[in-house]
């Protein structure tokens, strides 16, 4: 006779043993991986089991909208910003429903740069909209996926808890993850001394008077000193990149008159003369050079698949922070903040390459070589990582995405950057095989396409992964 207790736990055994049949996996819970989820459910046309695992307890609390902070804008007026390439204003819409923004007048509202909390609020009721409409249901299972097998009938998940699931179709949508200090010493600081920038709540809370060193000068360091600009910080702030540039605002006015298209057959040097020539043109008219970005915005992912291979690692060592601070600028407002501070010195801005970051009594103590050859030295209470998103996959510390090469069913992107895809998003194997069960949504493209990770193009990826997903997961 068996114990009640040890039948409990063999019935437990044999759950964990048993997969948990689905139609549809998605992995990741962030922005991308609740678009393709509300595709999915959209699109859906027959009763279908569609599982999310996502190891927060919130949807679309990412990187970029896990913030609470109201202080933190979109980087892009909210008329960009809609879930469905098909109804351009659904965002605008809801902000106006929900009356998030009763300081603007409603007809200012596409093109206002609002708090980025409601963006993950907006995906959620969405989410729930698409659920209660669509024949097919959706699973959330707060969890992490470790590994992935592949077999000629289905995918097998094997998951942090031990739950194993068995689907016919995947969308891989594992988001963002962080760069680590680009500085020796970093690993053995004390979780007092260091903040990762993203953690958004813990760099608003630091004491008004605290001395701040911030590694990196790219949109994460901007989101750190506006919070703490929040706070009525009065302490020094130093902010240190390899080449200083500080993130540029955005500015009112139609995109530029050109003809992009003849960009496409350039080799990158030309290109980049040209697109200065298209600025100053601009900006001789009295037009914003900002214009020229937004003219050739469409053409993203296309200029950087015409890039030959040699020109796209030209890019990479020389030319990529520079596009960065143009490409992905920021509101107005906060670019002024900014400027204010480093007009009053508060705001300290050191070109310089990081060597050494190691505590001295209550400070950390960084050393660095600027462009002149010269030792910056700075003493600051508090270090705080802003050196943004991690593009080596092999660099991403997931388990998942490390047994995925490590079995060969992923390879890295291209110049190392994200993993291999085809065209259409499939996921590319060590024997160059696209699998299309499996689909890539998101930053994890980033190398064959570049452009991957704003609203625009995870929407559409979303959509198109969600077409191909349902039509393969459809029983034989």
């Amino acid at each position: 006779m068996v114990a009640q207790g040890a039948s409990t736990t063999i019935q437990r055994m044999n759950e964990l043993l048993q997969p948990c049949e689905y139609d549809i996996a998605i992995v990741g819970g962030g922005a991308a991986g609740v678009l393709a989820a509300l595709q999915l459910l959209r699109q859906a046309v027959a009763m279908l089991r569609i599982v999310l695992v996502e190891p927060q307890s919130l949807l679309a609390q990412g990187v970029a909208y896990s913030t609470r902070r109201p202080e933190h804008l979109l980087n892009v007026p909210a008329g960009g910003m809609s879930a469905f390439v098909e109804a351009p204003d659904d965002f605008v819409d809801y902000l106006r429903e929900r009356r998030c923004c009763p300081q603007l007048a409603d007809d200012a509202l596409p093109q206002a740069f609002v708090a980025r909390l409601h963006y993950g609020a907006y995906l959620r009721e969405r989410l729930a909209q698409a659920q209660a409409a669509s024949p097919a249901r959706l699973e959330v299972l707060q969890d992490r996926a470790e590994t992935l097998d592949k077999h000629d009938d289905a995918l097998l998940l094997q998951l942090a808890s031990g739950t194993r699931i068995r689907a016919r179709a995947l969308a891989l949508a594992v988001g963002n993850a962080l760069r680590p200090l680009p500085v020796r010493g970093a690993s053995g600081l004390a979780r007092a001394h260091r903040i990762e920038a993203w953690d958004t709540e813990a760099v608003a809370a630091l004491p008004p008077e605290t001395s701040v060193c911030i590694v990196g000068t790219g949109l994460s360091m901007a989101d750190s000193v506006v919070s703490l600009c929040a706070n009525a910080h009065r302490g020094p702030i130093h902010v240190i990149s390899r080449h200083g540039l500080m993130p540029l605002p955005h500015a009112a006015g139609p995109a530029a008159d050109f003809d992009p298209a003849p960009l496409l057959a350039l080799p990158l040097r030309q290109r980049v003369r040209q697109l200065r020539r298209h600025a100053r043109e601009a900006m001789r008219r009295g037009l914003p050079w900002q214009g020229v970005m937004e003219r050739i915005r469409p053409l993203g992912q296309a200029l950087w698949q015409s890039l030959s291979p040699d020109d796209q690692r030209r890019f990479l060592r020389h030319v990529a922070r520079y596009w960065d601070v143009h490409r992905h600028r920021i509101a107005a407002g906060v670019h002024a903040q900014l400027q204010a501070l480093r007009a009053s010195g508060q705001l300290r801005v050191h070109r310089a390459r990081l060597d050494t970051a190691f505590p001295v009594g209550a400070c950390v103590q960084v050393s660095a070589r600027t462009a002149q050859g010269r030792t910056l030295q700075v003493d600051a209470q508090q270090l705080v990582n802003a050196t943004g998103v991690e593009m080596r996959v092999q660099s991403m510390r997931n388990p998942l995405l490390q047994q995925l090469l490590g079995r060969g069913h992923a390879v890295p992107g291209p110049h190392g950057i994200g993993v291999d895809t085809a065209a259409d998003g499939s996921l590319l194997d060590a024997e160059d095989h696209a699998d299309p069960r499996i689909r890539v949504i998101g930053s994890l493209r980033i190398g064959r396409l570049w452009e991957s990770l704003a609203v625009p193009e995870l929407r559409g990826q979303a959509q198109q992964a969600a077409q191909a997903l349902l039509a393969g997961s459809l029983p034989a």
